[in-house]
């Protein structure tokens, strides 16, 4: 049994549900723990009730991001998870970007959720954020020390928003992530809201084998989501399913303030069934 038929009790048309806090404790525009709590309650309600398989918990609005976030970022984090806990009917994973896999997997065993997703794990990056150098042993270590073997690791390659520091193909870089204790493999697009060449998830699907997870980590939308899931297990989905248009001058695509639109969700999750 792989880690997505223990999480999910499937291994096919799995869709996780992105739920973005908006800027949090120290970013200029954060908009205070009623407001984010607010709209996390009605975002995780819309997930929900619209019929996705999970919700990943992410702090997608501090910008800029940090490789490592500040412990005021933790807290928020934390204070926020300790008031949707009790809303949450279904599994959860966390997002702690740029890439803190310490305080994804210290929240995951802190708040019983079954994943995290980590954007640098096999592949060396360069962000607008800076260098990231990719430590898998570091990252398993570090989930055995606080005794969370049995949270699952999500982890890119060819991640978005980066460019890689090493020549290495999406063949290496995903029987490396394999090797070095991925429990699913993610592919992304180059940037927020682009999907992945289904020439790349092709690729990745014949170097890890027909029964290793693969998941779509951006780009997913009504359209195309028959297309990515021949050769993917799942989705990560987010951008596709808020309400209101793209706005030019977001990082993001659109803004903290655009909600999940929960007949833009259930119209998803239908064409899958």
């Amino acid at each position: 049994m792989n880690k997505l038929q223990e999480i999910f009790g499937k291994e096919k048309k799995i869709i996780i549900g992105a739920l973005h806090f908006p800027p949090l404790l120290g970013y200029k525009d954060f908009p205070g723990f009623g407001t984010a709590l607010k709209n996390a309650r009605q975002d995780l309600a819309a997930f929900q009730d619209g019929g996705v398989d999970a919700v990943i918990l992410e702090n997608n609005y501090d910008i800029p991001h940090k490789i490592f976030v500040d412990p005021e970022v933790t807290g928020a984090m934390s204070f926020l998870m300790s008031k949707l806990a009790g809303d949450i009917r279904i599994p959860f994973g966390i997002s702690v970007l740029w890439n803190d896999y310490r305080a994804a997997l210290s929240l995951a065993k802190v708040f019983v959720g079954k994943f995290i997703r980590v954007p640098v794990f096999v592949d060396s990056v360069e962000t607008n954020y800076g260098k990231i150098t990719a430590e898998p042993e570091k990252v398993t270590a570090f989930r055995k020390k606080i005794g969370a073997q049995h949270i699952a690791l999500f982890t890119d390659i060819h991640v978005k928003h980066a460019r890689m520091l090493e020549n290495k193909t999406i063949t290496e870089s995903a029987r490396e992530a394999v090797r070095k204790g991925s429990d699913a493999v993610i592919i992304t697009g180059k940037w927020t809201g682009n999907a992945p060449d289904v020439s790349d998830l092709k690729e990745a699907r014949g170097a890890v084998g027909k029964d290793f997870p693969i998941l779509v980590g951006s780009g997913a939308d009504e359209k195309n989501i028959g297309e990515l899931l021949k050769y993917a297990n799942g989705a990560i989905i987010s951008t596709a399913l808020k309400e209101g248009r793209a706005k030019e001058e977001e990082v993001n695509v659109k803004g903290y303030e655009q909600r999940i639109d929960i007949e833009k969700v259930k119209k998803f999750t239908a064409i899958l069934y």
